[in-house]
């Protein structure tokens, strides 16, 4: 008689056992830290993927021990360090489901995002809850708070060390996995519902992106609340990479760091590759052996990608730029080789992802716009998330029959190529593409550290303009480099920290604009 196919696909990507399941095939690969984790600073900062394995398996036991259980949601919020990382995959082993909130979130709306949720447990620390969270009624909105230190108020999780891990928990593939949240740039974060079986539609397009690379020293500096993070490492993992995990980006201490081990593999934010533009050429040539660099997130100014690819002493280095939204996972693609980037298109964000994703610009009327029309870019995925925790009927807005309207307006090529001009809410009638702009200011006065175009208090496009060193914007300079572009305002210059930024160093445009508005900075 023949055996009945399961109705799903028992496919389905799980953090869970993703430390131990390398370890098994690749013990010795070492994992260096660029500061020890809070949860065993005793570790020291260099590891291998037995040692955090072995964590991963411990903390496990200590939240089992503790009285969490399988689909029960723990929030993980607390400063910024790998062990984030580790108390994911631990949370995940027993089959409960971390929802990961950003170190740089307001109390506020931590406190919002909280009540979302279905009364989660909360791992956290004494800086969270001596600092943002000082005023959030956790009692109200938790089941119990467990800190990695010695926090009052809360059950340290050193209270269940030596406890024995469970045996795993392998939730259904369409079951709630992850919950992580959206960048925030136009607002308060949105709960992203993650589950296995999306997160594998992600998954394997990223490993055979990552075939060439494989075993590659991989140097990474990225939000390790974002699933993004989650699927390189699962990539990474899989081959055998060596590990140098990133926490702080400053050049002074990424430099030495990069210099020592000699990465082959580079991925960060596209804004903290602008801050690296420094180690181009700095002693010691930190990004000589490097083949493959990997931007997400956001579009990455060309400029960068020249400086970067220039950095290389390979034969063929080359930059993977990923095009998507916490939402989707990626859903183009492109890449670049020192050839391509000298004459790259900083707007062109490449291709949908064969076999799992495909993107269109929307006519409006339900159909595909003709090529060279701008219009609302939308994308079709298996990798969507399942809904908004808290906000179904605004994931349902989102959808336009099976496609996402990604909120950013583009056009496509007459080959599919698609093009971004802007996000839908940040255009200005004057300008018709600021991303463009943008990046022909980044190219022409090398001096710029960033530079954001946005809408003034009487909608005019307001440059604000940051400096490498914060020295004074040659002002004639500007002059010459602007005299062919859109008329704008005077610019504002402010130091690249002042800027409002997301978890992933995407720049809060709305929110400048709010604070030009209301005259908080001029």
């Amino acid at each position: 008689m023949r055996q009945q196919q399961p109705l799903l696909p028992d496919r389905g990507f799980y953090l869970g056992p993703m430390f131990r399941q390398a370890a098994d095939r690749h013990g010795a690969a070492f994992v260096t830290l660029d500061r020890p984790l809070d949860v065993n600073p005793d570790l020291g900062v260099y590891l291998s993927y037995t040692v955090l394995a072995d964590l991963v398996d411990e903390l496990s036991g200590r939240l089992w021990e503790a009285g969490v259980r399988p689909s029960e949601e723990v929030v993980i919020h607390k400063s910024d360090n790998v062990d984030i990382v580790l108390l994911t995959c631990a949370v995940s082993r027993i089959g409960a489901v971390p929802a990961l909130l950003a170190p740089a979130l307001a109390g506020p709306v931590a406190g919002q995002l909280l009540e979302r949720l279905h009364k989660p447990w909360l791992i956290t620390d004494r800086a969270k809850l001596e600092g943002p969270l000082k005023d959030v009624e956790l009692p109200t909105l938790v089941r119990r708070t467990l800190s990695v230190d010695d926090a009052p108020g809360a059950v340290p999780l050193e209270q269940y060390a030596g406890s024995k891990p469970p045996a795993p928990v392998r939730l259904h593939p369409r079951e709630p996995s992850l919950i992580t949240h959206s960048s925030g740039t136009t607002g308060v974060p949105k709960l992203a519902v993650h589950c296995p079986n999306t997160m594998w539609n992600r998954l394997v397009p990223q490993k055979a992106m990552g075939w060439p690379t494989r075993g590659e020293i991989a140097a990474l500096h990225m939000s390790f609340v974002h699933s993004r993070f989650y699927h390189l490492l699962g990539v990474l993992l899989h081959f055998g990479s060596p590990l140098v995990l990133i926490t702080h980006p400053e050049p002074a201490s990424v430099g030495p760091l990069l210099t020592r081990h000699r990465p082959g593999i580079v991925e960060t934010h596209p804004n903290t590759f602008v801050l690296w533009e420094e180690l181009a050429d700095a002693p010691g040539a930190p990004l000589s052996r490097v083949r493959s660099y990997g931007s997400t997130f956001d579009a990455i100014h060309p400029r960068t990608v020249r400086r970067l690819l220039d950095a290389s002493k390979r034969r063929s280095p080359y930059l993977i730029q990923l095009y998507g939204q916490s939402e989707t996972g990626p859903v183009a693609f492109q890449w670049f080789t020192r050839r391509s980037a000298a004459r790259a298109d900083g707007r062109r964000v490449g291709i949908g992802i064969p076999g799992f994703t495909r993107v269109r610009i929307a006519d409006g009327s339900g159909g595909r716009a003709r090529p060279g029309t701008p219009g609302p870019i939308e994308a079709r995925t298996r990798g969507r998330i399942l809904t908004y925790l808290g906000a179904r009927e605004q994931y349902l807005r989102q959808l336009d029959g099976d496609w996402w309207q990604m909120g950013d307006m583009g056009y496509q090529s007459r080959l599919g190529a698609l093009y971004l001009i802007d996000r839908e809410i940040d255009q200005i009638d004057s300008v018709h593409s600021n991303l463009e702009v943008e990046d022909t200011l980044m190219s022409r006065l090398e001096e710029l550290r960033e530079v954001v175009i946005v809408r003034g208090a009487d909608r005019e496009p307001v440059p604000v303009v940051c400096v490498r060193g914060d020295v004074p914007l040659d002002m004639e300079r500007w002059r010459k480099a602007t005299d062919d572009l859109p008329a704008m305002a005077e610019p504002r210059q402010w130091r690249f920290e002042e800027l409002p930024m997301t978890a992933t160093w995407k720049v809060k445009r709305v929110e400048i604009t709010r604070m030009l508005t209301e005259g908080t900075r001029t």
